[in-house]
């Protein structure tokens, strides 16, 4: 049973829902001629087995398959068209949420949820959809359209572990030109059912019905040559269909099967000069709309050219139901970029900057970036366009993107523009890669830049002295220094100014002006909540409560810890390196009111966030390791609690100067060399290290694939899951897996 995609919005409006809707509704194909894949489409559904792949190279007809598959189906179909800009775990798992809730209306929250989850997509964000999938009662057909063009590893881990949560009575029916990863798992146990290019092929009597779809009289003599000559290659047949309607030589050879260019170009002799321009200029564009079209190619009739060339069959392929938004066939644009390098290579910047500037003033700027990022010589602008939207995409959990953007550009052009150095250092702060980090802190050190950021920092001092301040390398000192800076520069009125605040309250408490240090978060938590900056907001009332309890105000501890959890909440942030410390108060202060589940509860969920809360964090990495250890050790769990002082001993060998954190920990220290408490409630907990590794026993991956993942050696991660199943008391990954999820290790 095919479900009917929402409405368009209206063009002026939410252009990134409208091209979600598109993603979500099943191409409209319409082909003359089209055989019917009843057959094939009969024998996978009536498998019982919960993966269907459809494996051939372009032009077998796969997603045509899928379309009939969808028309015909009973069952509700989740649909999703996958391109490109799809390269990244997160964006994967929104659009099959998304996908769930059109066939689910119970479900609508489950894409917001997941897509703010972009710290933990295969800890988190990946079991909560394979939960969603597992908990629908009625069976569905989840069908990803394209999925080679997904090559980031991490898509294919997290889409394994959806596939785990695919319940009896439901398919996910997945189409590809290559390897579709997680069939090994799925052929091993035998759960898949596979489509080839064998399978797809044409014989004589698809020929005979191509041909009567165009018309056209197709004796059983030719048919068998014209199979011969294509070797069944569905595209071949249609294009020979299309060449001989048009009063050409049915001529097509087996050996022109991969070179399309020719048969193309036969397709598009006939067609008036006007849409053969239209169709080499508009190949710059993934996917069109009349409005796009018209903006690209500076004209006024891009709908009814549309029209007029889905009706030609030129390989046209509508997106939703209205006609509002297409795409062509994958081979056809293939052959049209290269027709249009040849025929028109200076037209090609322009095309794209218009689109760019089309897609910015509509309100997409992501789309914008894409565009420019085909243009070698327009990479100042793409630079620009990304600083100003890094950290809004980084927080939106879309930091594979913008991870991806980064690297398009290169070093080099990222390094060309400090302000956006500043932001990648930052992300690879927040996400615990050290090396990736302390390499941007080098660079800044030595860069200079006077003109205004585009990231909305009053200046690159301003904000290279923010980050610096934060990574705390050269002490306190330094770090108060840069702080203040950062406050005298940032505005009233700047997005920035409660990251500065907060920055200058954590300076303050290493040197003990803890009076002011409180000042600094107050203002700084008030400026953050106008801003909706979430991660602040904790930062600063989590501050604030470690004072509060220090100081025994326990009612106006209470106070700011409910205003730190609900943002971590409402905005998913539990797996946020800048969690930890709002857990572990969270932990006080339950120990405080004897709600041990409560203790246990936050434990657990500052255990979880800290392996990416690293030396390049490190008064936060310190200080919320330093309270988690007290509240171990007043549970009288003295193993965990000498643990977590052993890895703020790690930390302090990369910053051995953080003021009076460090007189706080070797006061701690002391307390617990000199007790002769020597209660033990439990074993060891995972290492960082370990929980980094944890997520992964949930794929198909081998213990070699594991390792190249995480740039480990296979012996490092073959010990590693050793320790784990020690540590959880089992011996096999489905039972590591299971325990965790069990302790809240894993999943929601």
């Amino acid at each position: 049973m095919r479900q009917e995609a929402p409405a368009l919005a209206p063009p002026e409006v939410e252009l990134d829902r409208q091209l979600l809707d598109a993603k979500l509704a099943p191409p409209r194909i319409t082909a003359r001629g089209a055989v019917n894949r009843a057959e094939i489409i009969g024998r996978a559904r009536s498998s019982a087995r919960c993966v269907v792949s459809v494996t051939a190279p372009a032009g077998y007809g796969k997603t045509i398959l899928l379309t009939q598959w969808a028309e015909t189906e009973s069952r509700p179909v989740a649909w999703i068209s996958l391109d490109r800009f799809d390269d990244d775990p997160i964006v994967l798992l929104t659009l099959i949420a998304a996908a769930i809730a059109v066939i689910t209306p119970s479900a609508e929250r489950l894409p917001a949820d997941v897509r703010r989850l972009g710290a933990s997509p295969l800890g988190r964000a990946a079991p909560i959809v394979a939960a969603a999938l597992k908990s629908r009662r009625a069976p569905f057909v989840i069908i990803l359209d394209d999925l080679h063009v997904l090559r980031n590893p991490e898509c294919h881990d997290v889409l394994g572990v959806v596939i785990a949560g695919v319940p009896p009575g439901s398919q996910l029916v997945a189409a590809s030109r290559g390897d579709q990863p997680h069939l090994a798992q799925a052929r091993a146990h035998g759960e898949s059912v596979e489509i080839t290019p064998a399978e797809l092929a044409f014989d004589e009597a698809a020929a005979r019905r191509v041909f009567a779809g165009a018309e056209l009289a197709l004796s059983a003599e030719d048919a068998a040559e014209l199979i011969k000559r294509t070797e069944g290659w569905p595209v071949g047949v249609f294009l020979a269909s299309a060449i001989t309607r048009d009063g050409g030589e049915m001529a097509v050879s087996g050996d022109d099967r991969y070179v399309a260019d020719y048969l193309y170009r036969e397709a598009m002799m006939n067609l008036p000069p006007h849409h053969q321009e239209f169709l080499r200029r508009t190949a710059v564009l993934d996917r069109m709309s009349g409005a796009l079209c018209d903006a690209v190619l500076e004209t006024g009739d891009a709908q009814n050219v549309l029209r007029e060339l889905e009706a030609r069959d030129v390989f046209l392929v509508p997106l939703d139901r209205r006609r509002g938004w297409y795409r062509y066939h994958d081979l056809f644009r293939e052959f049209l970029l290269s027709e249009l390098r040849r025929s028109e290579p200076k037209a090609i910047v322009d095309l794209h900057l218009r689109a760019a500037d089309w897609f910015e003033q509509n309100g997409s700027p992501a789309m914008a970036i894409e565009h420019l990022l085909n243009l070698p010589t327009k990479r100042a602008r793409a630079t620009r366009l990304i600083s100003m939207t890094a950290l809004a995409t980084h927080q939106a959990g879309l930091m594979r993107t913008v991870q991806r953007w980064c690297t398009s550009l290169g070093d080099a052009a990222v390094q060309d523009y400090p302000p956006l150095a500043v932001i990648a250092g930052w992300m690879a702060v927040l996400t615990g890669r050290v090396n990736e980090a302390e390499h941007w802190a080098t660079i800044l050190d030595h860069s200079s830049y006077d003109g205004v950021p585009d990231d909305g920092t009053a200046s690159f001092a301003s904000g290279w002295a923010m980050l610096r301040s934060f990574m705390c390398a050269e002490g306190p000192a330094r770090a108060l220094e840069d702080a203040r800076l950062s406050v005298a520069a940032e505005s009233m009125s700047s997005p920035w100014r409660d990251q500065a605040l907060y920055l200058l309250g954590e300076a303050l408490l290493l040197v003990g002006e803890l009076d002011t240090a409180d000042a600094a978060f107050r203002e700084g938590s008030v400026a953050a909540a106008s801003q909706g900056n979430s991660d602040i907001v904790v930062g600063c009332e989590m501050e604030l409560a470690v004072l509060t309890m220090n100081s025994g105000l326990w009612v106006e501890a209470a106070e700011h810890v409910d205003v730190a959890m609900t943002a971590i909440r409402e905005q998913s942030m539990s797996d946020y390196s800048t969690s930890v410390l709002a857990f572990a108060g969270g932990a006080r202060l339950a120990l405080h009111r004897g709600d041990l589940e409560g203790v246990q509860r936050h434990l657990t969920r500052a255990m979880r966030a800290r392996p990416d809360c690293t030396h390049v964090m490190p008064y936060l990495a310190v200080r919320g390791r330093l309270e988690l250890a007290k509240v171990y050790w007043a549970l009288g769990d003295q193993t965990t609690a000498h643990h977590l002082v052993r890895e703020i001993d790690d930390i302090l060998l990369h910053r051995s100067g953080l003021g009076t954190l460090l007189v706080q920990v070797d006061e701690f220290r002391a307390a617990m060399n000199s007790s002769r408490d020597a209660r033990v409630v439990s074993g060891p907990p995972l290492t960082p290290a370990e929980l980094r590794l944890l997520p992964y026993l949930q794929t198909h991956l081998s213990i070699r694939e594991i390792g190249e993942r995480l740039f480990l050696s296979r012996n490092t991660v073959s010990t590693e899951v050793g320790s784990v199943y020690r540590k959880l008391g089992v011996s096999s990954r489905s039972e590591a897996v299971g325990r965790a999820t069990e302790v809240g290790l894993l999943g929601a």
